[in-house]
C-alpha cells in the first residue's frame, strides 16, 4: 500500500508540474493597437474584458500607439506580433518587400469622418474647396491621409493643392482644430461625436456607414484588422487560431447585444466623462463591424485602386492582394 501511494504521489507531483511548465511556457502575444479607445477598434478591448483570450488559453497584452504607421513599425521590429491596424497597411509593407498578413477583419468600412471646422464649413462644403487649406491626418503616410488625398482627387485636386499636417487623434485633434491649425480633419468615434457636441466642426464627408463609404469610394473599404508577419504566422498558426475564434466570437457578441450592453463592458475612461454620448457613438458605428471576421469579395481591389494613386511606393508594383489576407483562420475549426 505504501508502495502504491508513494507511486500516486510521484505521478500527482509530475503532473502538476508538467502542467506548471506548460503554463509558464505559454508565449506572451502582444498586440498593439493603432488608439485603443477609438470605436474603430473595440474588439480587441472588448474581446479581453469579456475574457475570450483567456479562454482560448492566450496570454495577450494590448499596447496602444495613436496612429496605424507607428504600430507597424513596432511589429517590423519585433516588438509584438500583430498589430490591430488598417488593413491597407498589409498593400504598403509588401510593395517594400515585407510579408504582412491580415488574419481577421473587424471594419467593413473605414468608421470615420472628414471633419470641418465650423468656422469654415461655409467656405467648404465639400472635399472640392480644400485648395489652399490644411488637412490634418493621423500621421504621415497613414491611411488617413489616403483617403484624403483620394477624396479631394475626386474633386480635381492635385496633393500640390493643400497642405497636410500630422496631429493625432483625439485630445491632439481637438487642440488642432480649436488652434485653427487645420481646416479639415481625420477623425473616428468617439471623436465624431464628442466634435459634433462641442461645436467646433461639422461633417463634410460620412465614411462610418456602408451607404456613405460606397458612394464615396466606390465600394466597401476593408479596414480595421488584425494583421500579423506571415513569417510568424507560418510557426504559430495554432496562436492564430485562437486569436481569430476569439475576436470572432467578439464580433457575434458585437452583433448580438446593445450599444449599451457592449458599452457597459469597457473601462469608464474610455467614455470621455459622457456614457450616454459613447452610447450613442457606438450605436452608430454598429453597422460598420463584420460579423464573421472574412474580408470581403472586392473590398481588397477597392483599397488598392485608391491607394495606388497616392501612395508612391504602389505606383507601378505588382501586388499580389491574395498575400496581404487570408480567411483560413476565421475559418478554421478547433
Amino acid at each position: 500500500m505504501k508502495l502504491i501511494a508513494r507511486f500516486i504521489i510521484a505521478s500527482t507531483i509530475l503532473s502538476l508540474t508538467f502542467f506548471s511548465a506548460n503554463t509558464r511556457a505559454a508565449e506572451k502575444i502582444i498586440i498593439i493597437v493603432g488608439g485603443i479607445n477609438k470605436l474603430i477598434y473595440l474588439p480587441p478591448k472588448l474581446a479581453e474584458n469579456l475574457g475570450y483570450f483567456k479562454d482560448e488559453g492566450l496570454d495577450v497584452e494590448l499596447e496602444s500607439q495613436q496612429a496605424g504607421v507607428d504600430a507597424e513599425n513596432e511589429l517590423l521590429a519585433g516588438a509584438a506580433q500583430a498589430v490591430v491596424g488598417f488593413y491597407d497597411h498589409t498593400i504598403d509593407l509588401q510593395s517594400k518587400g515585407k510579408a504582412i498578413k491580415s488574419i481577421v477583419l473587424f471594419g467593413l468600412v473605414p468608421g470615420g469622418m472628414e471633419m470641418v471646422r465650423a468656422d469654415a464649413a461655409d467656405q467648404i462644403k465639400s472635399m472640392g474647396d480644400i485648395k489652399g487649406k490644411t488637412l490634418g491626418v493621423t500621421g504621415l503616410g497613414s491611411s488617413s491621409m489616403f483617403l484624403a488625398q483620394y477624396l479631394a482627387s475626386t474633386h480635381g485636386l492635385k496633393a500640390g493643392d493643400y497642405s497636410i499636417l500630422p496631429v493625432g487623434a483625439a485630445n491632439s485633434l481637438f487642440a488642432a482644430f480649436k488652434q485653427k491649425r487645420i481646416d479639415v480633419g481625420w477623425t473616428t468615434e468617439p471623436t465624431t461625436s464628442m466634435l459634433q457636441a462641442s461645436g467646433e466642426t461639422k461633417i463634410l464627408v460620412d465614411l462610418s456607414s456602408i451607404k456613405g463609404t460606397k458612394a464615396a469610394l466606390g465600394g466597401l473599404y476593408p479596414a480595421a484588422s488584425l494583421y500579423v508577419q506571415s513569417s510568424w504566422l507560418q510557426s504559430h498558426k495554432d496562436v492564430g487560431i485562437k486569436l481569430a475564434h476569439a475576436f470572432v466570437k467578439t464580433l457575434q457578441f458585437i452583433h448580438t447585444h446593445t450599444a449599451q450592453e457592449i458599452a457597459d463592458k469597457m473601462p469608464p475612461d474610455y467614455y470621455g466623462g459622457n456614457k450616454a454620448l459613447y452610447i450613442q457613438a457606438l450605436n452608430a458605428s454598429l453597422e460598420m463591424y463584420s460579423a464573421d471576421g472574412k474580408m470581403p469579395a472586392g473590398g481588397p481591389e477597392t483599397v488598392l485602386k485608391i491607394m495606388s494613386g497616392f501612395n508612391p511606393n504602389i505606383k507601378g508594383r505588382n501586388i499580389d492582394l491574395s498575400k496581404t489576407y487570408t480567411n483560413e483562420f476565421v475559418a478554421a475549426e478547433k
